[in-house]
């Protein structure tokens, strides 16, 4: 059965509770607004529609950000009408920088809470463009519109709460026993060597970033949502230094000769097969035995580097295992970490905010060219578009779904708005022509395959019938607003298929130089915090490389490994670092001057014929090093130093393949 057709006669019972729950939500502002007479009831109801969302956390987090960014918009529009309703010209161009502005902010911010700036963006647009030739009114308007946001969002809110109420944090501890499995799996992968090493790395680092922004909508729930969330942190930080010890332990493998290899293979396959089935008891008793095999091969300093980094991976697969009850559990540690970290590109965000600015400018002249009455919907939708899908890599085919939701709420729109609804009379009959339409609409809404198109169609529904108290019904009227839309979506469309702003070479060579520069603050960056601070963003760079992975030809692909080669390099700063903390040797001085060296190779960054530029310092701090007295972190140490010195080689020996000593 094709999809669609499953989604709106075959859906599950969640998506029948999920629409009942819309509507109902959606019914009551209209009625509420209907009573108390409010100017256009339709926008509560369309807000209703706008924060439907099947978690509770999720209606709550989303209304807030929307009554936040309503009431910066309305702010605004009350400024801007205020200062430049003489000018037109210098009031859309000011209209078109501040969308800009908020297109970029929401891109930078990579949080639930981006969508405050989306609706400020355009909310600007939808109170002063009707009113900018009567700016007198915009003061009303604005009331008017935040009044009937705000009913919207009250509405939807307490009908997701208080009907089949979905928590997040009900389903937080599922995806991090998810995540916590997929980890241990990516370790053990790790460990093996495999092919399917890559695929594994971006599914646990998806699943732990996926898992990481839960957390917000989750702190709305209550306590336990409020602990479960804050646990959250906890698993992430462990998960992601899972999998920086087990490629530590890869590279380290990769310096035993093949006899070291085959006499430490038994302890490898021990260690894989207890990640593959971990328990916490089994994981610190293996632990114990490991550690001791280490000590016991001390002569042999790779064989004991490599156990030794085994023990430290048990070390973490039983945190994380600590970590993961504590989530299921609702009980968060004390001592939590920050906040994973994600890579923010300040040139793309200026560079998207421009294509959504000047998508705004092509409609507006089109208004002022040819006076159109009805141009001003169609300049708020293409300010709609551009605020939610212009940062989006795939917003020409989002705003072709929103196009199609168009196509589809026009017949049913008309039907409704210009055939049945002037024979009818009353509120339980206006409920009954449109609440079957949206009924159906937001059984499309539940389903992802479709829930673009089918949340256009509602929304543009409800805008087509527009209910009033004194309803007025005009068949050109109708099909002006009709083709407003289609021009002013269109308008967005094309300029989103025009103006293909992220090039996959282009934002892979961004990529790297920006973990290059991380590379450099990790030197001197304070330990606290490091990890999550460096691995969030390096989790969500690869991320955003394997998206482009296939897109990339075949010589280009490498820009992978150049994500994962700049991941090895700030792991094993890392693990120097601790080890050096953990030790405490008088060697502060000598740690400084291989870190300032350090953090200068790493600014020139890597390339051909500079492998051996980190050799004298390397030679140079090991002897610092081994002229202390001996112990277990020193030991480990030396070793992340001699790691630091061969990354930096493979590294740089790959960018020489590539483009030749030249």
């Amino acid at each position: 059965m094709p999809i669609t057709l499953q989604a709106l006669f075959a859906p599950n019972t969640l998506a029948v509770q999920f629409a009942i729950k819309t509507l109902l939500g959606g019914g009551l502002a209209l009625w509420l607004a209907l009573r108390w007479g409010l100017e256009q009831p339709a926008w509560a109801l369309m807000t209703a529609f706008i924060v439907a969302q099947p978690l509770s956390g999720m209606v709550l987090q989303k209304g807030l950000a929307r009554l936040v960014g309503t009431l910066v918009g309305t702010v605004m529009s009350v400024v801007f009408i205020a200062v430049f309703a003489q000018t037109p010209w210098l009031f859309l161009i000011c209209l078109a920088l501040w969308l800009g502005l908020c297109t970029a902010c929401s891109t930078l911010l990579r949080s639930a809470w981006a969508y405050a700036f989306v609706l400020a963006g355009y909310t600007v647009a939808i109170i002063a463009l009707p009113t900018v030739n009567h700016p007198l009114l915009v003061f009303d308007q604005a009331v008017a519109r935040c009044t009937e946001i705000s009913l919207g969002i009250i509405c939807a809110t307490l009908s997701s709460a208080l009907l089949w109420p979905m928590r997040v944090e009900q389903q937080l501890a599922g995806q991090a026993r998810q995540a916590w499995q997929s980890g241990l799996q990516a370790a053990s992968a790790t460990l093996a060597g495999d092919e399917e090493g890559r695929k594994s790395l971006v599914e646990i680092l998806g699943r732990i970033v996926a898992v990481d922004s839960q957390r917000e909508h989750a702190w709305f729930e209550g306590r336990l949502g409020r602990e479960r969330a804050r646990a959250i942190r906890g698993l992430s930080q462990k998960l992601l230094i899972l999998l920086r010890i087990a490629r530590s332990v890869r590279r380290q493998w990769r310096q035993l000769d093949e006899g070291e290899a085959e006499h430490l293979r038994p302890w490898l396959d021990e260690v894989r097969a207890a990640l593959a089935a971990p328990d916490a008891e089994q994981l610190l008793a293996l632990r114990q035995r490991v550690w001791q095999g280490a000590q016991d091969l001390r002569d042999s300093a790779a064989e004991h580097y490599c156990l030794a980094r085994l023990t430290l991976l048990l070390d973490n697969a039983a945190a994380a295992t600590h970590a993961l009850h504590a989530v299921e559990e609702g009980k968060a540690p004390a001592d939590l970490p920050d906040s994973l970290a994600v890579h923010r590109d300040f040139p793309l965000g200026l560079l998207f905010g421009s294509r959504s600015a000047l998508a705004f400018l092509a409609m507006a002249s089109f208004w002022m060219a040819t006076a159109w009455t009805a141009a001003p919907g169609g300049l708020v939708l293409t300010c709609v578009v551009c605020s939610l899908f212009a940062s989006r890599e795939n917003g020409a085919q989002i705003g072709m779904s929103f196009l199609r939701g168009i196509l589809l709420a026009l017949p049913v729109a008309f039907f409704v708005g210009q055939i049945l609804l002037p024979q009818w009379s009353s509120f339980a009959m206006l409920c009954l022509g449109m609440g079957v339409p949206l009924f159906f609409g937001a059984l499309g809404m539940a389903n992802p395959r479709i829930g673009a198109t089918a949340t256009s169609y509602c929304l543009h529904f409800i805008v087509l019938v527009s209910p009033l108290n004194n309803m007025s019904f005009s068949v050109e009227a109708f099909l002006n607003n009709g083709q407003a839309m289609m021009i002013g979506v269109g308008v967005a469309v094309l300029a989103f298929k025009l103006l293909v702003l992220r090039n996959p070479a282009w934002h892979g060579r961004r990529l790297r130089a920006a973990t290059q520069s991380d590379l450099v603050r990790l030197t001197r960056r304070e330990l606290r915090g490091a990890e999550t601070w460096f691995g969030g963003r390096m989790a969500d760079r690869l991320l955003q490389l394997a998206r482009h992975f296939a897109a990339l030809p075949e010589q280009e692909r490498g820009r992978w490994d150049d994500g994962l080669h700049g991941l090895d390099m700030g792991d094993e700063l890392l693990h120097l670092r601790m080890c050096l903390a953990v030790a405490r040797a008088p060697v502060e001085s000598a740690q400084r001057e291989y870190l300032q060296h350090l953090q200068a190779v790493l600014a020139l960054g890597p390339g051909p014929g500079r492998e051996h530029r980190l050799d004298e310092a390397t030679t140079t701090f090991i002897a610092a090093l081994q002229a202390q007295p001996t112990s277990d972190a020193l030991r480990l140490a030396v070793g992340a130093v001699l790691q630091l010195q061969k990354s930096w080689g493979r590294w740089c020996r790959r960018l020489e393949e590539i483009h030749g000593l030249a």
